[in-house]
């Protein structure tokens, strides 16, 4: 038991010096390999692991990494590099001078041409369809013939035709046993008979 005591403390402690060794700090700069100037806001991660920093605006960066990690450097408008941490590496500190060489992208080619006349410009320009803003698409929709227009071609909803049913179901318990009474006499249900026929309700849809 004393033995063991002793031994579990001494493999801790070992464990320890070899996970503080393999510590490393790592910083540098990141340059251009053209003109050799510094590359502000450039992204440096650790492969494999969800752990970076970026460069300062001197492109000098600094982090904690362990030996034989693989550091990736990007940049938007440079190739991106990688760089490895040797395993034999004496000491818990490493620099490193990183240049990247710019990335290349052609763009496809785009010819300007000027409008022939003065007259042919103004007439596209007077032709011009402009897409509706939010305001214009707005009134089109609250138009009283567009809602009309809706209101004959879009399905009922759950709830409509819940109400509907009920109350048509109502209608037909309250008259239950008589004769319900007929609209023909009714001056009211003339004028909206008479309001609708003005708007075309009747009018054959085909």
């Amino acid at each position: 038991m004393v033995f063991l005591a002793i031994a579990i403390p001494f493999a801790a402690n070992a464990q320890f010096e070899k996970l503080k060794d393999s510590v490393i700090e790592f910083y540098g700069i990141v340059m251009t390999a053209d003109s050799l100037k510094a590359i502000p806001s450039v992204t440096i991660m650790i492969k494999g692991q969800n752990r970076g920093t970026m460069t300062n605006e001197q492109g000098v960066f600094s982090i904690v990494v362990m030996k034989g990690d693989v550091v990736e450097f990007t940049s938007i408008g440079y190739k991106p590099k990688l760089a490895t941490i040797p395993r034999d590496l004496e000491g818990n500190h490493y620099s490193l001078l990183q240049l990247l060489v710019t990335d290349t992208v052609y763009l496809p080619a785009t010819i300007i041409r000027p409008r022939p006349t003065k007259e042919q410009f103004e007439r596209d320009f007077v032709n011009t369809s402009i897409p509706d803003d939010d305001i214009e698409i707005a009134r089109k929709n609250t138009d009283e013939s567009k809602r009309r227009v809706l209101a004959r071609t879009l399905p009922r909803d759950g709830t409509e035709n819940s109400n509907i049913m009920l109350r048509n179901n109502a209608q037909r318990y309250y008259y239950n046993g008589q004769a319900p009474p007929q609209n023909i006499f009714n001056p009211a249900a003339w004028a909206e008979f008479i309001k609708a026929w003005k708007r075309g309700d009747f009018k054959n849809q085909n």
